[in-house]
């Protein structure tokens, strides 16, 4: 992998993301999946949101076959730049279902957000919570108001905290990386598209590596 140096400028570091996302693996396999995504944002008061969406996966046999997710979250701002926040989703595939919980932590500064998340995911093929810390940053740059368009790069590590079933990995589980462009659409509506690189990695095995095309729309009312 080219050795990336130190950011100069703020909005050098999508870029630096951009190129680790498109750096190969060593000894992986890969596939191809496509993603979409409806989302809508509530503003319930000046301090807090309500996200609710639902998601369609559309994956490999191998990989779990189709997945449908939904998921509601409300944040509170707490002061300038701090927001906390937490939900529940449900994950469905033809080889198990997921019920989760979570609780999460967001500064933002300018054109960067970071986010910690802690999940309890409970398995119908485990018998006990799996939970796992997901840490997140990502940069958004404006493209110019005559285009209205901004892009967006973001790195994600999810790393799992214990084992709820024997085969489950420990640590550093998955990490993505995403570059794309985001537009509003109307008054009320965004549009987003990304192009996403997920590498789990495996005890034992080659890691696997999937490229994700993803649209997202998002309402906000």
């Amino acid at each position: 992998m080219p050795r990336l140096q130190r950011p100069r400028h703020i909005w050098d570091a999508p870029l630096l993301i951009a190129m680790s996302a498109a750096a190969p693996a060593a000894a992986a396999t890969g596939e191809s999946q496509a993603w979409t995504t409806e989302s809508l944002i509530v503003r319930a008061s000046d301090a807090d949101t309500i996200h609710l969406d639902t998601s369609q996966r559309f994956r490999r046999d191998s990989s779990g076959g189709g997945q449908q997710t939904l998921r509601i979250l409300i944040d509170h701002r707490v002061a300038r730049g701090v927001q906390i926040g937490g939900g529940i989703g449900y994950f469905r595939s033809s080889p198990e279902q997921e019920m989760r919980l979570f609780q999460q932590v967001t500064l933002s500064s300018g054109a960067w957000a970071a986010r910690s998340r802690i999940e309890q995911r409970f398995f119908d093929t485990a018998d006990k919570a799996s939970w796992r810390l997901r840490q997140r940053v990502q940069g958004s740059l404006p493209l110019g108001a005559a285009t209205q368009w901004t892009l967006v790069a973001a790195t994600e590590l999810m790393f799992h905290l214990n084992r709820a079933r024997p085969g489950d990995k420990l640590g550093l589980a998955v990490m993505r990386n995403q570059i794309g462009l985001r537009r509003p659409v109307g008054k009320a509506l965004n549009v987003q598209i990304l192009y996403m690189r997920q590498q789990s990695f495996r005890d034992g095995r080659p890691d696997a590596v999937a490229h994700i095309p993803w649209l997202t729309l998002s309402w906000e009312i």
